[in-house]
């Protein structure tokens, strides 16, 4: 079974979204309906999952290494 790479973005605004942090890495869940509606369902202060504008965010590319790093601490 392919294992399924995780997605990280970084915050670049937050109007509107208080419970977001600018310049903060976040885990981004798999949401195609949320997408087509220029959405992206990322896990938020709060440790849930909610839908942001994906403008919000800027997807990132990370090593291996640092994808299990972060994994822990943002689940």
């Amino acid at each position: 079974m392919k294992r399924q790479k995780r997605h990280f973005v970084i915050c670049v605004r937050n109007h509107e979204a208080e419970d977001l942090e600018p310049r903060k890495v976040y885990r981004v869940l798999p949401d195609a309906r949320a997408a087509k509606d220029g959405l992206i369902r990322v896990i938020d202060e709060s440790g849930e999952d909610y839908l942001y504008p994906a403008d919000y965010f800027v997807p990132l590319e990370l090593p291996r290494e640092a994808e299990r790093a972060l994994s822990p601490a943002l689940r």
